[in-house]
Parts: C-alpha cells; structure tokens; sequence
C-alpha cells in the first residue's frame, strides 16, 4: 500500500515538472523522483511541490550531489544548502545582521525548507517564528499591537515591522545612539501615516507633538541618546492604552515612567502633557491660549515697530535728499559748530564692558537657540554639528544664560547705585525726580511728545525733535531686558531645572514655559535684528554702525545734531567740560571692537536671515 502511494506520488511529482528527466539525461541534474527513493521519510512529494521551492530540482540546493553513483557510494555527500545562490538580497541583508553574528542560520528560521509556503504578508507567521526563538514574548502579545495583529489587523506592528525580516540589526548597548534612535525611528513610520492612524481610532498627532517638543528636536536633530525616545514612555514591546492600569502611561505609573529619566519627579511633575497640542483648543486649553496671546504679542510689536522703521526709513532718505540739494544749492544755513571733532564721554568703561557681556550673551543665546527652534530645517542640523551636537549646544545656551542673569543684576545695582548712591545730586534732588529726569532710562511724558513728535516728521507735518539723553526706543530696548528676564529668564529656569518647579508646579506649566521661551526668543531675536539694528546702525546718519558703544565717545557735532537738549541742558548747567574725553580711544583698542562689532552685526544677519528662510518654507529633512 505504502509503495502505491509512493508511486502515485512520484507521477504527480513528474506531471508537476515534465523536464526534469530530460535535464537528467543530459547531466543538468538528478530528477527529484530518484532522490525521492531514498528519501521519502525526510521530503513529502505533494508538500515540496506545493512549497516555495516546488519547481527547483534536489541538487538545485545540494548542488555537491553532481553524480548519483557517487552519491550511492558515499563519496559525495549533500552539504549545507547554498541559499545565496538564488537569495542574493536577503542574504547580504542576513550577513550583516544580528542573527549572523549570533550563528542564526537560514535553516534555523527556515527549517521548514521542504514545505515552506509563501507567507502572503500575514504576519501571524512572522510572530509564530521570531516567539519560537524570543521566549520573552509574552508583553508582545499581551500589547495593542499584539493582540491587533491576532486579530487579524494587518497594520498592527508585527516583530518584522520594527525589527525587518532578515536585516536585523545590533542594538548593542542601550545607551548607544544606534539603540536610542531605533526606540524611537521605528515608530515614526507607522504613526507617522495619519490615514492609517484615522482608520484604527489611534491618536493621529503623536509624532507632530513629539517632533515639536524638546525630546522630538533633539531626535531630529541627531542626539537621539540624550533624550527620551517613544519606548522610554511607552516600552518596546508592552505597549498599551494609557486607561489599561499595566500601561506605563496610565496615570499611576506615569510619575515612575518619568522618573526613569528625572529620577526626581513627583506626581505634580508627571502632570506634563507629553503629546499637547498647543493647537487644540478642546484638549489643553491653556496651552491653546497661551499660543494665542504669544502670538499677538509677536504680531502686535513687530507691526509696530517695523511700521516705524519703515516709515523713519522712507522720511531719512528723503531728508537726506533734501540737505544734499540745499547743500549744492547753497540755500541751506549753516550753523556753524566750534571744535565739531571734540570728543565727548557718553558711556562709561563700565557701561561698554555690560554691552559686550550682552552681545556675546544674546548671539550665543540665538546661535544655539534657533536650531533647537527650526530643528527641522537642515541648516539647523550642521549648526548643532558645528557645536558637538544638542548637548555641548545646550551646555553654551546655559552658560550664556548665566551671562544673561549677570547683566541683569548689573543693570539693577548700577540702576539703584543711580538712584540711591550717586555723589552728582542737585539741590531738591531726590530718588523720584531722578527715576522721571533726564538721565534716567524709565519712561516719561517727554518720551510720549518724542513719540508724537517723530509721526509727525515721519509724515512731513513737522521737524524732527531733539532728544535729551535718552530716546523713547533706546528706553523701550532697555526695558525689554526686564521684560524678557521675566518671560525668557523665568521660563528659561523651569525648563532648566524641571524637577525643582516639578516640587510645586504642575507639568503642564512646562508646556506653557515652552512655548513662552520660544516665542519671546523668537520676538527678541526678531526686534534686535530688524528694529534694534536699523535704530543703532542702520539709519541714514548712523550706517554702517554706531560705534559710541564700543569707545563710549562722541563726537561734539554729532552730541549736538543727535541729542540737542541734552548738551543745552549741559550748557545751561556748565557742566560741559566735566564730559569732555580725557583721551580718545587708540588705533588698536578701535580695530580689535570694531572687528568685533561687525563680526557680531553681520552674524545677527545671518541669523535673520536663516529665521526668514524657514517662515518662508525653506528646505527641512
């Protein structure tokens, strides 16, 4: 009976493949129905027809076997089959993977080689295979995606979907920026896809929120490894909805999960929404409106104020013009100056030496800020290369935020040193009237008759005002200082040491200092690099630089023609010759901050110039 069944098994072999006798008359090959009488016991005629390698001869892959009386004779024996004869690709993709370099061999996948059938991309298969190996597969199976692909769900992540069918690659160790990239790479791809998110009912703004969140930028741009990653949040393998008390996300688990990285972190520091949507009204309102109002702050000042430049722009050059013409024409009046080159002291050494503390601060601030803020720009990326990556980026930020608190406090001893201390008082004079004087930078009803003043001369309805020792815009950028200390400083702080503020604040106060620092960085890089420049160096009488910051003097034309109220003011108190420069700045100390303050200006520029070209949608990854 049994060699009945074997013949019919061999005829139907032969109908499957017609030409193999032929082949084996002229050498090609042994036909497979010789093989078969020995061996029977290993291959099942019906199941290797119906397998993948149905229509390949025995020596196809025992290709040592060329002579069958050999073979008989046991001279030559079948070696391990070759499968890179026909599995060129899979089998490069194998040679470099984990499995190779482990002694994971084709066969040992693959030991069904005599039945293997096509998989047809179910991916139940890959998981039976990979859980014969894998014993600790149990949180696999158990997850979302898991049960999903059990079910039946074919985009529903299977072992081959992180990991790739053959080109498995060495995680090494977990700290390795390959490890900590994978974590988080692999992820993208499904959760990347909205329309496949919309179709499963998952939360379709995961990897946009990420992307946009401190831990999403320094993935982007190439420092994986110092940030946390989909996995840290989420696991690898046990992946589960965030109402599942097992999740790693469920709200009683969450203080543990954080305090995987923050070892410090409290319940009130987990309340931090990992994927907010500062653009979703509904869900994390105060984000939301945060957002807003940082927004019409932007919109607000910038519209104020480069209406202003635009307007001080147009009416310069137009007078410019008109004292050209009335010079050449001789119709203009001269008044004539005595000693017009005379220096005088307008900034003291100590005054110079806090402007150079606040350019170094601000541009190493703005050098290592707007990568972090356009990350997915590709200058963004050879920025924070040229700086050793985010770490030693952010290691620069920092130090020049401590910069940043030192001229601040500064500002506030030499403020109160003003106020309080100084030995010039006038007779009357007291810490209020000095607060609203002349030489003080806070704002006074003189500054809202400049104001009106230069509209007018913006709109030709009158002459230009003559200013005392400061001007309405110079009292407005010093100011902003104590603004910004408050809303960058302070923000600056909360996301510098989080888990302090984590003590007593709740974690979405930091999706609201993050957003709060973005932007009021981005509002003063914006104003110091349009508005601030054109006011100090780029108006008509000032371009290309205004270089009384650097050597703290002017010269006695310019003193007159710029701040005319101020020198009367000096004239009627005789204190003129008080301010009078005992020398003038040498040829050496002038190159050295000259060189410095165009090497700062022209940075600014660029600097504007890249923030330009990535709101004008310039190219990202």
């Amino acid at each position: 009976m049994n060699c009945r069944i074997l013949v019919l098994a061999l005829l139907a072999f032969a109908m499957l493949f017609p030409n193999l006798s032929a082949q084996a008359e002229n050498g090609m090959a042994i036909a497979p129905e010789i093989c078969l009488e020995c061996h029977d016991d290993v291959v099942s005629p019906i199941a290797y027809g119906a397998s993948v390698h149905g229509t390949n001869a025995c020596t196809s892959c025992h290709t040592a076997v060329t002579s069958l009386d050999e073979h008989m004779s046991g001279d030559v024996m079948p070696e391990e089959p070759k499968c890179v004869r026909c599995h060129k690709k899979e089998t490069s993709e194998h040679y470099s993977s984990v499995h190779k370099l482990n002694e994971v061999s084709c066969a040992d996948c693959h030991d069904d080689i005599h039945t293997h059938t096509y998989w047809k991309g179910e991916k139940t298969k890959v998981i039976a295979k990979c859980t014969s190996c894998h014993d600790d597969h149990e949180d696999y199976i158990d997850s979302s995606h898991g049960k999903a692909v059990m079910a039946g769900n074919p985009d529903s992540a299977a072992c081959n979907d992180c990991h790739g069918l053959h080109k498995i690659g060495q995680l090494g160790d977990p700290d390795s920026h390959i490890n900590r990239e994978f974590h988080t790479k692999v992820c993208l791809k499904c959760h990347g896809d909205k329309e496949m998110m919309d179709r499963n009912g998952v939360f379709s703004v995961a990897v946009s929120t990420y992307m946009s969140s401190y831990h999403g930028k320094n993935f982007k741009l190439g420092s994986p490894d110092k940030v946390a990653g989909c996995a840290d949040c989420h696991t690898a393998h046990n992946v589960l909805p965030k109402d599942d008390p097992s999740s790693s996300v469920n709200i009683a688990n969450l203080t543990g999960t954080c305090a995987q990285c923050h070892p410090n972190a409290t319940p009130l520091f987990a309340k931090f929404n990992s994927h907010g949507d500062m653009h979703d009204r509904e869900n994390y309102p105060i984000s939301y409106w945060t957002f807003v109002s940082m927004t019409g702050l932007l919109v607000g000042t910038f519209a104020v104020f480069w209406i202003h430049t635009l307007l001080w722009m147009v009416r310069g050059f137009v007078e410019n013009r008109q004292k050209l013409a009335e010079q050449h024409s001789g119709n203009k009046e001269e008044h004539h100056i005595t000693e017009p080159h005379k220096q005088y002291v307008r900034f003291k050494a100590r005054h110079i030496f806090l402007h150079l503390t606040v350019i170094i601060s601000f541009l190493g601030l703005t050098l290592t800020g707007l990568p972090l803020k356009f990350a997915d720009q590709r200058w963004a990326t050879g920025m924070m290369d040229f700086f050793g990556g985010t770490y030693y980026a952010g290691l620069i930020h920092r130090g020049c935020a401590i910069l940043t608190f030192y001229y601040f406090v500064s500002a506030l001893i030499l403020s109160f040193d003003f106020l309080f201390l100084s030995k010039k008082k006038r007779p009357g004079d007291m810490w209020l009237t000095r607060l609203f004087g002349p030489d003080s930078l806070c704002p006074n009803l003189r500054d809202i008759r400049d104001v009106i003043g230069m509209v007018r001369w913006f709109l030709f309805l009158g002459p230009k005002p003559t200013f005392e020792r400061w001007t309405y815009w110079e009292k407005f950028d010093f100011l902003a200082v104590f603004w910004g200390m408050f809303a960058i400083g302070g923000s600056g702080l909360m996301l510098w040491f989080p888990e302090i503020f984590g003590y007593f604040l709740p974690g979405w106060m930091f999706n609201v200092a993050t957003i709060i620092h973005s932007d009021e960085a981005l509002l003063a890089t914006g104003f110091i690099f349009t508005v601030h420049f054109y006011n100090t160096h780029g108006r008509p009488e000032k371009f290309p630089m205004d270089f009384v910051i650097f050597n703290g003097q002017m010269a006695k034309e310019e003193f007159i023609e710029e701040r005319g109220d101020q020198w009367r003011r000096y004239e009627e108190e005789g204190t003129t010759e008080e301010y009078v420069c005992q020398k003038v700045s040498g040829p050496v100390y002038d190159f050295c901050l000259k060189a410095f303050g165009y090497i700062a200006l022209f940075t600014g520029l660029a600097c504007l110039f890249l923030m330009i070209f990535a709101f004008m949608g310039g190219s990202g990854h």
